[in-house]
């Protein structure tokens, strides 16, 4: 039985620590970084798109963004699509390139980033811990339906509580690693 519950239960917990990392790569941290604008779809010619499929993105200067539209029509549009994506980032242009300065974080945004990132971590918890309440879910009611014994519902919860830390400390080195990257600008 637990040879069915593990692969399950590392594939839902994986998948709580790869959406974390995900969330924590739009987290901006004073350096300039093209997966800021992930999340941002540009109206191009009525169908939402992606930045990174309207223009080529690059990063010249360790604190600046550039976009090089691929049609320069779309340059307007890029624009608002930044300013409306509510970033904190004011993209400029001159006619060819959109250029989108990071100014260098405040102690208090600094601070305020940090609990974000707690916070995402907190969510990456809960989804681990779902995932456990799950799957000792599923070893009750093997056991309520005495296809196993009371010793090995325990000894598989027991289990599943190992592999539940184990994701949970993952989450907590990502979170740390992000702080301190954070705090060191």
């Amino acid at each position: 039985m637990m040879d069915e519950i593990k692969p399950t239960l590392n594939t839902q917990m994986t998948k709580s620590i790869d959406s974390l990392k995900h969330q924590l790569t739009k987290v901006r941290t004073g350096r300039a970084s093209a997966s800021v604008l992930d999340g941002v779809s540009v109206d191009y010619y009525g169908s939402p798109t992606a930045v990174a499929q309207v223009g080529q993105i690059s990063t010249p200067e360790a604190r600046l963004l550039q976009i090089q539209p691929f049609d320069k029509t779309m340059i307007a549009a890029i624009e608002k699509a930044i300013l409306g994506a509510n970033l904190g980032l004011t993209p400029s242009n001159d006619g060819n390139l959109i250029r989108i300065p990071f100014p260098a974080l405040t102690e208090e945004r600094r601070k305020e980033q940090v609990k974000e990132i707690k916070k995402s971590g907190e969510d990456a918890k809960i989804g681990i811990r779902n995932s456990r309440r799950d799957q000792n879910e599923v070893v009750k009611k093997a056991e309520k339906a005495k296809e196993i014994s009371e010793d090995d519902s325990k000894k598989f919860q027991a289990e599943i509580q190992t592999i539940t830390d184990k994701y949970v400390a993952e989450v907590d080195v990502i979170i740390e690693a992000k702080e301190k990257e954070l705090l060191s600008i």
